[in-house]
């Protein structure tokens, strides 16, 4: 069925509380560093039911000096067209908060969206301890 998962942790190194609030901008980029036809989309509608992570409403999240918070994804490894390249990022840039600088995370497993180019993704959420 192609149903994968997967989150991106935000550890807070510094000496504030760093505030979060809804979803961080994500963005997909293949090998080289090219944006990828992608939709990143909140929430898992479209992709899967049952995901209440990545279906949770937004909230404020305070992350305090040395604690982390994660947003959950959600995609599927889909070929619908047998003519069609398939969609594998792996370059992730996310802007964590309005303002913030834009974060490059080389992936260690990519992200195979097949040809559905549809990535969900949940709101920032508090890593418990």
């Amino acid at each position: 069925m192609g149903l994968r998962g997967e989150s991106v942790q935000l550890v807070n190194c510094g000496t504030e509380p760093y505030a979060l609030e809804g979803y961080p901008e994500v963005l997909l980029l293949d090998e080289a560093g090219g944006p990828l036809e992608a939709t990143v989309a909140h929430g898992a509608a479209g992709i899967t039911t049952g995901a209440p992570n990545v279906d949770a409403p937004p909230q404020r999240v305070v992350v305090a000096p040395g604690r982390a918070a994660y947003v959950p994804m959600v995609w599927r490894n889909l070929v619908t067209d047998s003519g069609a390249v398939a969609t594998e990022g792996r370059v992730m840039e996310v802007v964590p908060r309005p303002g913030a600088p834009r974060l490059r995370l080389r992936l260690t497993r990519p992200v195979d969206l097949g040809t559905t180019g549809r990535l969900g993704i949940g709101p920032w959420q508090e890593v418990s301890r």
